[in-house]
């Protein structure tokens, strides 16, 4: 399945227009995302409620990101973008799960990790922006549960995945103020599973400083053989960055 969707996505990213920025441009951003979590964690025919049942109902996160844009013909620009999701909780089962008995008091550890690469074209560069093309995700989540009683070996269910997906950018610019409004966004779906993962903001930018305000949100609903990861997490995020 993985090389089928290479291969559609590749495709597509080499049927996109060929525009390209006029000169050089190197940016960074930091962000603090303060996100919400819901949904359900599954293994071995049985499910939990992350946030119900685990009390794993959130937590900030820090986002990272590089791009790279050039006037060359024909060489795609690059992003890359990094985000970890780690949660602690205590909580309390309402049925049995994996080999944990229903009413048992949990601990609960989940991490949700993913590294973007992405390749994409400059469609339109004035007081509208457009970039269309393709991102790599490298996903992979992993949720630890253990009864804090009986002790033992914990559950774990866990997904790997190495994914593309479609990717869309775009920015409207308020001429000669610095402000704009933006979307940016990455989504696939395909026999069942699916991922999308978009965030709307505002920006000022003041010479070489870039600030943003926005709020995004990202499901996933992805299964690994006995393991699914049907989850979604959204909330604000703000972030500062440096563009060359």
């Amino acid at each position: 399945m993985r090389k089928l969707l290479m291969v559609m996505a590749g495709s597509a990213v080499l049927a996109a227009p060929m525009a390209q920025a006029d000169i050089l441009g190197l940016g960074a951003q930091v962000g603090y995302w303060d996100s919400e979590l819901s949904g359900d964690v599954a293994t071995n025919g049985g499910s939990v409620d992350v946030n119900d049942e685990l009390n794993l109902d959130g937590e900030s996160s820090n986002q990272l990101s590089l791009y790279l844009e050039h006037p060359i013909p024909l060489l795609p620009n690059v992003r890359v973008a990094y985000i970890n999701i780690d949660q602690t909780a205590r909580g309390q089962l309402s049925g049995g799960f994996d080999d944990i008995s229903a009413g048992s008091d949990v601990r609960s550890d989940l991490e949700l990790e993913q590294l973007d690469l992405t390749l994409y074209y400059e469609v339109l560069d004035n007081w509208v922006n457009l970039d269309l093309g393709l991102t790599v995700r490298d996903f992979s989540g992993d949720l630890l549960v253990q009864d804090v009683q009986a002790g033992g070996q914990p559950s774990r269910t866990t997904a790997d995945a190495v994914l593309p997906m479609g990717y869309l950018a775009a920015r409207f610019d308020l001429p000669f103020s610095g402000v704009s409004v933006g979307i940016e966004g990455n989504a696939i779906a395909y026999s069942g599973d699916s991922l999308h993962d978009f965030n709307v903001y505002g920006q000022y930018q003041l010479s070489l400083l870039q600030l943003r305000a926005g709020y995004r949100q990202m499901a996933v609903d992805y299964e690994d053989g006995d393991d699914r990861f049907d989850v979604e997490i959204d909330g604000p995020f703000i972030s500062a960055g440096v563009v060359f």
